[in-house]
C-alpha cells in the first residue's frame, strides 16, 4: 500500500483504464479536483462548450478507445450531460461520469446548497443517473479504493456508463491505496457451461444445411468482430449486420451479405437471415429504428449469444463470456469448403429525386461520397438523412461507422466527432450531418479548431428537419429552422483559421470541394432541396408515423409527407 490523495487516485485509475483524455465543463464543485488534472499532467482535459456536448464527446471516444471519462459538476452540470449519458447507456458505451458534488460536510449538517432543489434532499440527481448506468457511487475516505476500482470496473466490463460522485471536499485527502495496477479483465466462464454450450452451438452448425449470422453492437463493443470473422470464414457462413452494427465486419468480404432490417433488407441478405435453418444473433435486439418497425422475423429456433449468457435449443446458459464461447466453438467445428454464399449486388442510394442540371441531389451526393470514402476513414453518421444515405454506402475495409441509431439524440454526431478525433488522430474522420441537427451542437467545431483538429464536415442544408418531414409535417413550420451561413462558421468561431470552408450547390462543385487539399479542418456545406430524400429514410419515415400515431393519425392527411 502507499499514501494518495484521493483525486489523485482516481486520475491514476482512470490513466490505467486507457483513459488519456478526459471531457466536461469547469464549476465549482469539481474545481478541486479540476486542479488536480492540472498540475497531474497525466489525462488531457477538453474542455466542451456546454455538458451534453462533453457527454457526446466522450460517448464518441470510448467507442473508439474502449472506456472515456466525463466530468461535470453537481445539478446543473449532470442533468445536462444526462442526455448523452442515457445515449451512451442505450447503445452499450462505456463513460466514467464524475461528478464533483456537495462537500461532504454539507450532506452530514444538511445545508441548503446552491445547484440543488434546496430543499433538503441529499440523493436527487444520484437517483437520476440510477436510470441510465450501470452502478453508481458517493466517494468516501472510506470507500474511495473499493468504489472507484469497482464503477470503472463495471464500465468496462459491462459496456455501459457509470456515475461517480466526488465530494469536493475530500478529493485532497489522503488514503492508503493499492500500489498494483488496475486490471481490466472479462471475467471467466464456468468451464463446464462453457464446454456444453460450446458444444450444442457447434452441433447446430455442423447439421445445419444453410446456416446464418446476425451481428448488433455488441460485437464491436465487447471486441470479437475478429471471432466472427474468422468462425464466418471456417464454415462459410454469410454475416449479415444490423444498422447499429455496420462496418464491424469488413464489407467486401465474402461473407458479408449487407444489413438486414427485416422487411427493409435487401432480398438476398433477408433470406440469408430468415431462411436459415441455424440463425446465431449476437447480441441480437430487435428496436424499431433497426427492424423497419419491428418487420424482421428471426426463426424461432435462432442460437442467441450475448455478453455473459447464451440461449440454444431451448437451454440458457449463465456464466458463458462471449469471447471465450467463439473460440471454442470456432476450436470445436470443422471446415466446411463447399458452401456458397451469395451476397447482395451494391446498390446507389435511391433518392426520390432524379438528377438535374444545375441543382445537386441526394443520389448524386452520395454517389459522389461513394468514391471518396477510402479504407480506414471513420464516418460519424447523424440520425436523419444522414444516416440514411450512408447506411447504403459500400464501405471499404478497416472503416470504423459511428451512428446513434437506437437513443438517436439528434446533434449527437457533432459532439461524438470531436472524441472520435482524440481517440485516432492518425485516421481520418468524416462527419455527415444534417442543418437542422447540427445547429443543436454546432459550438463544437470551435473546439475542434482550438485543439486543431482537421474532421471533414459534409453538412447538407436543406431548411429544416427532413426525416421529421417524411414522418409528420411536410410542409409544417415546426420542421423549418433558420438558415445560417454554415460554411462561414470556421471563421466566426476562429477568426483567421486555415479551415476550409465551401457553399456548393451542384454535382461539380461538390466533387471540387472533395478534392481539395485535407491539411486542416474541412467544411462542405451542400445546398439541396428540402423534400429531395433518400428513400430508405421515406420507408422509415412512414413506418415511424404508422406506429407512433395509428390508422387514424395525422399522417395520413393528403400531403402530410414527403
Amino acid at each position: 500500500m502507499t499514501t494518495s490523495t484521493i483525486g489523485d487516485f482516481l486520475l491514476r485509475r482512470l490513466c490505467e483504464a486507457g483513459i488519456a483524455h478526459l471531457f466536461g465543463v469547469p464549476g465549482d464543485f469539481n474545481l478541486a479536483f479540476m486542479q488536480q488534472i492540472e498540475d497531474g499532467g497525466a489525462l488531457a482535459w477538453v474542455g466542451t462548450c456546454n455538458e451534453l456536448n462533453a457527454s457526446y464527446a466522450a460517448d464518441g471516444y470510448a467507442r473508439l478507445n474502449g472506456i472515456a471519462g466525463l466530468v461535470v459538476t453537481n445539478g446543473v452540470g449532470a442533468l445536462s450531460a444526462i442526455n448523452g449519458v442515457a445515449g451512451a447507456n442505450s447503445e452499450h458505451v462505456p463513460v466514467v461520469v464524475v461528478c464533483g458534488s456537495l462537500p461532504l460536510k454539507a450532506v452530514d449538517q444538511r445545508l441548503l446548497m446552491h445547484h440543488t432543489p434546496a430543499d433538503g434532499s441529499q440523493n436527487t440527481f444520484y437517483r437520476a443517473f440510477e436510470q441510465v448506468t450501470a452502478a453508481q457511487a458517493r466517494i468516501t475516505p472510506q470507500n474511495a479504493v473499493i468504489e472507484i476500482d469497482r464503477l470503472i470496473t463495471t464500465a468496462w466490463q459491462l459496456k455501459r456508463p457509470v456515475y461517480l460522485e466526488l465530494p469536493s471536499d475530500i478529493v485532497y485527502l489522503d488514503i492508503e491505496v493499492p500500489d498494483e495496477p488496475l486490471r481490466l479483465a472479462l471475467p471467466a466462464s464456468d468451464p463446464e457451461r462453457l464446454r456444453a454450450c460450446a458444444d450444442a452451438v457447434a452441433a447446430r452448425l455442423a447439421a445445419a444445411t444453410a446456416p446464418a449470422v446476425v451481428i448488433d453492437l455488441d460485437v464491436d463493443r465487447f471486441g470479437v468482430a475478429g471471432e466472427v470473422a474468422e468462425l464466418a470464414g471456417k464454415l462459410a457462413l454469410p454475416v449479415a449486420t444490423m444498422v447499429t452494427s455496420k462496418a464491424v465486419i469488413d464489407e467486401t468480404a465474402p461473407t458479408s451479405v449487407g444489413l438486414y432490417a427485416g422487411a427493409g433488407s435487401l432480398p438476398v441478405t433477408r433470406d440469408s437471415v430468415e431462411k436459415s435453418d441455424c440463425l446465431v444473433t449476437l447480441g441480437y435486439r430487435p428496436v424499431d429504428l433497426t427492424t423497419s418497425c419491428f418487420n424482421d422475423a428471426i426463426p424461432d429456433s435462432a442460437i442467441r449469444l450475448h455478453a455473459y449468457s447464451a440461449d440454444v435449443d431451448g437451454v440458457n446458459y449463465q456464466a458463458v463470456t462471449l469471447k471465450e464461447l467463439l473460440h471454442a466453438v470456432i476450436d470445436a467445428v470443422e471446415p466446411v469448403t463447399d458452401r456458397q454464399i451469395t451476397r447482395p449486388v451494391p446498390m446507389p442510394v435511391a433518392t426520390n429525386t432524379p438528377p438535374t442540371a444545375g441543382r445537386l441531389t441526394q443520389g448524386e451526393y452520395w454517389a459522389a461520397i461513394q468514391e471518396f470514402v477510402r479504407a480506414g476513414d471513420v464516418l460519424i453518421a447523424e440520425d436523419g438523412t444522414a444516416n440514411g444515405g450512408a447506411w447504403g454506402l459500400s464501405l471499404p475495409p478497416d472503416c470504423t461507422f459511428v451512428t446513434q441509431a437506437v437513443w438517436g439524440s439528434i446533434g449527437y454526431s457533432v459532439g461524438s466527432t470531436l472524441g472520435t478525433l482524440l481517440a485516432a488522430p492518425h485516421r481520418r474522420h468524416l462527419l455527415f450531418v444534417g442543418d437542422g441537427s447540427f445547429q443543436l451542437t454546432a459550438q463544437e467545431v470551435s473546439t475542434m479548431l482550438r485543439h486543431d483538429l482537421k474532421p471533414i464536415i459534409l453538412l447538407v442544408n436543406n431548411g429544416g428537419y427532413t426525416i421529421e418531414r417524411t414522418i409528420l409535417g411536410r410542409t409544417a413550420r415546426y420542421n423549418d429552422v433558420a438558415n445560417w451561413s454554415y460554411a462561414q462558421l470556421p471563421q466566426v468561431f476562429q477568426p483567421g483559421t486555415t479551415a476550409r470552408s465551401c457553399t456548393v450547390s451542384t454535382l461539380e462543385e461538390l466533387k471540387e470541394a472533395l478534392a481539395a487539399p485535407h491539411d486542416s479542418l474541412v467544411f462542405i456545406e451542400a445546398v439541396m432541396d428540402r423534400f429531395d430524400t433518400p428513400d430508405l429514410l421515406i420507408g422509415a419515415g412512414h413506418g415511424s408515423a404508422d406506429l407512433d400515431y395509428g390508422p387514424r393519425g395525422p399522417q395520413l392527411r393528403p400531403g402530410a409527407q414527403i
